[in-house]
C-alpha cells in the first residue's frame, strides 16, 4: 500500500482521508459522485499493483509535456511538467498547440517544434535510465504533418534514423491510438554525465517535434548483465556460449507481451512500463489464458520483485488440454523487428498449475528464431520443484539482414517424455540491442504516396449540383475559356517576335534558335488543372523552399505516385521569365545521371512553373554547414564531387554546343536518397563558345557572390573555365566545410580562396581542413585534393584544368585515400598511368599532420612555395584506359 500512497502524493491528492482496507460498498454509497468516481479509479489501479513486499522507487523520474506553459496530471499517475527548463538555451524550437486535438490522454495537447536541431538536458544520477518519447503525428500551426521527419540522438546513440512521423502513424495498425507514437529505449548514463537528447531535422524542409519525454531510472541489472553473475547471463542461441549484454549497449523496448489483460503503467513495479496483451502476435491454436488469481502467494527467490508485476505471473498461456494434438504444432508468436540487428529476448515464467507438482511433469521446447535455445525448458527444474517462483530466462539471437522488417519467432513444443503435454509461458519481452555504431534506427515503413487532395470538382460533388447550376457555371467557364484563348495567344505572338528578333540580332546563336515552341516533345506539359492538385491549390503547408524565382512545392502527380518539386515563378518576374525559358529550353534536351532532370513545365493563364525530380536529400551545403544533419565522411565527399564534376563535363561536352552553367555552388549540387550529386538551376546558364575560334563571349555578369570567376567580373568574358572556377570554390566549401566568404571573420579569413591559398603556400592545409573530418583523410589524399581545388582557381581560366581532366583528378584522389587505407603506395605500382603521369599534379609535396586539424604543429614547407599548383601540366590527359568512361559523355 505504502506504493499507491506515494502514488498519491505525486498526483496531488493530499488531506484526504483514505484507507484502503474501508473501501466497502456501505462507504462509496456515502459519498458524493465524484468521490465514487475516484475511488473506482484508485480500486482500477490498485488491482495491479504488486503485491510483494516491495517495489522499485526510482532516483529520477522526470514527465515531460513538450511545448506546454502548464503542469498538469494524467490518471496514470504521471505529473507531467513544462520542458522549458530542461531546452538548451540557444534553441531556435518553438511550442505549438495540434490543430486536431488528440482523445488520448497525455502529453499530446502541445508540441516542441523546430525546422533546426534542438536539444534537451537533464541532470540524472549515473545508472541505467528508461528514455520515452511521445508523438502525436498531425499538423501543428505553421508545421504540416508531412513535412515531419527527423533523426534523434542521446548521448552517443542514435534512437532514429530520418522518422517519418506521418508514415510510421499510417503504418501503425491500433485504432485504439490513432496517430499517437510511443517509443521506449535504455540507456546508460555515467558518472558527471547529463542525459542529453537532440532532435535533427532530416533536411532543410523538414522539421522534428516531441509531445512528450519521460526519464526513469531502473535497477543496474534489470535488463543489462551483471558481469559478477555468471549463472544469469542471457543465452546466445545457436551457441554454447553465453552473450553479455554491457551497458555499453543502448536497448529498444519492441515488445513486453503478456498474456491476459493489459497491465497499465500504473500497474507496475515502480517503472511506469505498459505490458500489453500478447493475442496480437499469437500466430497458432492456444488455449485460453488461465488467471490462477491471488490466492497463491508469490515468492520472489529466482528473481527480484520489481521484475514484473505480480499480474504478469498469475497468468499462463498453454496449448490446450489435449496432449496428442499439442503435439502436431508449435505454440508460435510472430513478432516483426529490423533485420541487421542483435535482439534480447526476455520470457517469464511462474508454475501455478495445480496439476503440475513434480520436475519432469510438464517440461518442452523453447525454439527462437527457428533455432532450439532450450530442449527441456522445466519451470519446477529451474525454481528447485517450489511453486509460485517467478524465473526468467534470457537469450540473445542475431536477425541477419539489410533494416528491412523480417519476423522473428518464438516457438514452443512439447516434449514426448513430459507427462504433461503441454507448453507455458507468462510474458515475453523484446528488445534490440545498439549496433556496432551505436544505432538502433530502423527503416520508415514502405508507404505509398496518398493521392493529393483535389479542390476543384470530383464526380461526388458534380453529381450534387442542380441543372440549373451547371448550366450558369458552363456559360462563366466557356466566357473564361475563351478569354484566357485569346491572352494566351496575345502573350505566345508577342513572344515570338521578342524572340525571332532576339535570335536575327545574335546571329543564330540565342538559346531557343529561334523558335518560341516549348519542347513538348521532349518535356511532358502540366495543366494548371493538374498542379494545383499536386500541391493541394498550392497549399503553403506543401512549400518547401523559396527563392529569387517564387516558391517551391513538394507535390505528388500521376495520381499521387510520383513525388516531384514544382517551382513556381512569381508573378509579373521578367527576370524570371527569361530563366523559366531558358531552364526548359536546356533542361529538356539534357539527360544525365549527374543532372537534375525536368520532367515537365506548366505555362498557363500567366502561371510558369517547372516540375523536377524531387530531391530526397536537398542540397550539399546543408550537409556541410548551416545545418544539423549528420556530417559527410570523407569518402561521401569526394564522391559527390565526382559526380557533380561528372555532370558539368556533360554539360561542356555532351550538347551539341557547350552549356555553360554560370551558377555553380553547394546549394546548387542536389542529393538524392542515395546520395548521387545531380547539378542544378540552369536559370542562368548559356550557350557558350560555338566555334573553336572562340575563347569566350561577352556577356552581362551574372551568379553569386563569392563564386564568381574573376576573369569573368572583371573583364566580363565567359567561358566554360568559370564554371571551373566555380567548382573549385566547391571543393574548398567541401574539404573546409564553411562557407566562401565570412564577413565577420578576421581579414585574412574572410575569403575562403584567398585563406585556402595563403595556407597551402605554408604547407598547412592541414589546418583548414573541416574538423568533422578528423583522422579521414590521409596525407597524400589531401595533397592531391588540395592541389585539384587550388588548380582550378588560377586567377588565368585558359590555365584551369577542364572538367573532364577534374574528373580524373578526382578519382586519382579516392584511389589514393582507399589504397593508402590500406597501406597501398598506388604510384608505385603503375597502375596504368603514363610515366609522367604525377606530373599533373606537380610542385612541392607538403607533409601535413593529420591527426589533429584543429592544433596543426608540422607545416613543413620543405618543397617550393611558390604557386605550384598553376603547373600548365594541370590540363595534361591522363590515359584512355584508366579513366575510358569519361571520353564518352552520353546522357542517360
Amino acid at each position: 500500500m505504502s506504493r499507491l500512497s506515494a502514488h498519491l502524493v505525486s498526483c496531488g491528492i493530499m488531506g484526504m482521508s483514505f484507507d484502503p482496507t474501508r473501501l466497502s460498498m456501505e462507504t462509496t454509497c456515502t459519498r458524493t459522485a465524484s468521490r465514487a468516481t475516484l475511488l473506482l479509479l484508485l480500486m482500477w489501479c490498485l488491482s495491479f499493483l504488486s503485491t510483494a513486499d516491495d517495489v522499485y522507487r526510482p532516483t529520477d523520474l522526470f514527465s515531460i509535456s513538450c511545448g506546454s506553459s502548464t503542469n498538469f496530471s494524467t490518471l496514470d499517475f504521471r505529473n507531467w511538467t513544462s520542458d522549458i527548463h530542461f531546452l538548451s538555451p540557444t534553441h531556435l524550437s518553438v511550442a505549438a498547440p495540434s490543430l486536431t486535438p488528440s482523445t488520448i490522454q497525455g502529453p499530446y495537447t502541445h508540441a516542441r517544434l523546430s525546422y533546426s536541431s534542438f536539444t534537451y538536458s537533464f541532470p540524472v544520477t549515473p545508472g541505467p535510465k528508461f528514455i520515452r518519447l511521445f508523438f502525436y503525428s498531425t499538423s501543428y500551426q505553421n508545421f504540416p504533418c508531412p513535412l515531419a521527419a527527423f533523426s534523434v540522438k542521446a548521448g552517443p546513440f542514435t534512437l532514429l534514423q530520418d522518422f517519418n512521423a506521418s508514415l510510421n502513424a499510417d503504418a501503425d495498425d491500433d485504432p485504439s491510438h490513432p496517430d499517437i507514437l510511443f517509443r521506449e529505449y535504455c540507456v546508460y548514463v555515467g558518472d558527471g554525465e547529463k542525459l542529453n537528447i537532440t532532435f535533427f531535422p532530416s533536411t532543410t524542409y523538414s522539421y522534428a517535434f516531441i509531445n512528450g519525454i519521460e526519464i526513469v531510472s531502473m535497477p543496474p541489472y534489470l535488463y543489462y548483465t551483471n558481469p559478477d553473475d555468471s549463472t544469469e547471463q542471457p543465452q546466445y542461441v545457436g551457441t554454447t556460449t553465453p552473450y553479455v549484454v554491457e551497458n555499453k549497449f543502448a536497448l529498444e523496448t519492441m515488445y513486453r507481451l503478456v498474456v491476459g489483460n493489459e497491465i497499465p503503467p500504473a500497474g507496475d513495479t515502480g517503472m511506469l512500463r505498459t505490458w500489453v496483451p500478447d493475442i496480437k502476435y499469437v500466430k497458432t491454436q492456444y488455449n485460453q489464458s488461465v488467471d490462477y488469481g491471488s490466492h497463491t502467494k508469490l515468492k520472489f527467490i529466482k528473481t527480484y520483485n520489481y521484475t514484473a508485476p505480480d499480474q504478469v505471473y498469475r497468468t499462463v498461456r498453454s496449448m490446450g488440454l489435449d496432449g496428442s494434438i499439442n503435439m502436431g504444432f508449435n505454440l508460435t508468436w510472430l513478432l516483426p523487428v529490423d533485420s541487421g540487428f542483435f535482439y534480447m529476448l526476455r520470457l517469464h515464467f511462474c508454475q501455478l498449475d495445480p496439476w503440475v507438482n513434480n520436475i519432469g511433469d510438464l517440461f518442452f521446447n523453447i525454439i527462437i528464431a527457428d533455432q532450439l535455445a532450450t530442449d527441456r525448458a522445466d519451470v519446477l527444474l529451474w525454481t528447485d520443484n517450489q511453486k509460485g517462483v517467478p524465473v526468467v530466462k534470457d537469450y540473445v539471437v542475431s536477425i541477419p539482414g539489410n533494416l528491412n522488417k523480417t519476423n522473428l519467432s518464438v516457438k514452443l513444443h512439447p516434449r514426448p517424455t513430459s507427462r504433461i503435454r503441454d507448453a507455458v509461458i507468462n510474458a515475453i519481452e523484446v528488445f534490440k540491442i545498439s549496433s556496432s555504431t551505436d544505432s538502433l534506427a530502423g527503416q520508415n515503413p514502405n508507404s505509398p504516396p496518398q493521392k493529393p487532395k483535389v479542390p476543384l470538382s470530383s464526380n461526388k460533388k458534380s453529381s450534387v449540383i442542380t441543372k440549373s447550376r451547371e448550366g450558369i457555371l458552363g456559360a462563366v467557364a466557356g466566357v473564361l475559356l475563351l478569354s484566357s484563348i485569346v491572352v494566351f495567344f496575345l502573350i505566345k505572338c508577342k513572344k515570338n517576335i521578342a524572340l525571332e528578333s532576339g535570335s536575327s540580332k545574335k546571329g543564330g546563336t540565342s538559346r531557343g534558335g529561334g523558335s518560341s515552341s516549348l519542347p513538348t516533345n521532349l518535356c511532358r506539359y502540366f495543366s494548371i488543372t493538374e498542379i494545383r492538385a499536386a500541391t493541394n491549390n498550392f497549399d503553403e503547408q506543401m512549400v518547401v523552399g523559396m527563392g529569387g524565382f517564387g516558391n517551391v512545392y513538394k507535390g505528388y502527380v500521376d495520381e499521387g505516385s510520383v513525388p516531384v518539386a514544382i517551382k513556381r515563378l512569381k508573378p509579373g518576374s521578367q527576370q524570371g521569365m527569361q530563366e523559366f525559358m531558358n531552364e526548359i529550353e536546356m533542361l529538356s534536351q539534357l539527360r544525365h545521371l549527374h543532372l537534375v532532370s525536368l520532367i515537365g513545365y506548366c505555362y498557363e493563364n500567366t502561371e510558369m512553373i517547372l516540375i523536377y525530380d524531387f530531391m530526397e536529400r536537398g542540397t550539399l551545403r546543408d550537409h556541410l554547414y548551416g545545418s544539423d544533419n549528420q556530417s559527410l565522411s570523407w569518402k561521401q565527399r569526394v564522391q559527390i564531387c565526382i559526380g557533380a564534376a561528372g555532370g558539368l563535363h556533360y554539360l561542356h561536352t555532351g550538347a551539341k554546343h557547350v552549356i555553360i552553367h554560370r551558377d555553380v555552388k553547394s546549394t546548387n549540387i542536389l542529393l538524392d536518397e542515395k546520395w548521387v550529386a545531380k547539378v542544378s538551376d540552369f536559370g542562368l546558364s548559356r550557350i557558350g563558345p560555338t566555334s573553336s575560334s572562340m575563347t569566350h563571349v561577352s556577356t552581362q555578369v551574372k551568379g553569386s557572390v563569392g563564386y564568381l570567376d574573376p576573369e569573368y567580373y572583371k573583364r566580363q568574358r565567359l567561358s566554360e573555365k568559370s564554371d571551373v572556377y566555380s567548382f573549385g570554390v566547391v571543393l574548398l566549401e567541401v574539404l573546409c566545410g564553411r562557407p566562401p566568404l565570412l564577413r565577420m571573420a578576421e581579414k585574412q579569413q574572410v575569403s575562403l580562396v584567398d585563406w585556402a591559398k595563403h595556407r597551402y603556400k605554408e604547407g598547412c592545409l592541414g589546418e583548414i581542413v573541416d574538423p568533422a573530418l578528423k583522422g579521414q583523410i590521409t596525407p597524400q589524399c589531401l595533397q592531391k585534393f588540395g592541389e585539384v581545388a587550388l588548380t582550378c582557381l588560377l586567377e588565368d581560366g585558359t590555365q584551369r584544368p577542364s572538367m573532364n581532366v577534374i574528373v580524373g583528378m578526382l578519382e586519382l584522389v579516392l584511389q589514393l585515400q582507399e589504397d593508402s587505407a590500406k597501406n597501398v603506395v598506388m604510384m608505385d605500382t603503375g597502375g596504368g598511368y603514363e610515366e609522367d603521369s604525377e606530373d599533373m599534379f606537380s610542385g612541392s609535396h607538403y607533409s601535413v599532420e593529420l591527426t589533429d586539424y584543429s592544433n596543426s604543429t608540422r607545416c613543413n614547407t620543405s618543397g617550393n612555395t611558390d604557386d605550384s599548383y598553376g603547373s600548365k601540366q594541370s590540363d595534361r590527359l591522363l590515359s584512355e584506359n584508366v579513366f575510358s568512361e569519361i571520353w564518352d559523355p552520353k546522357g542517360r
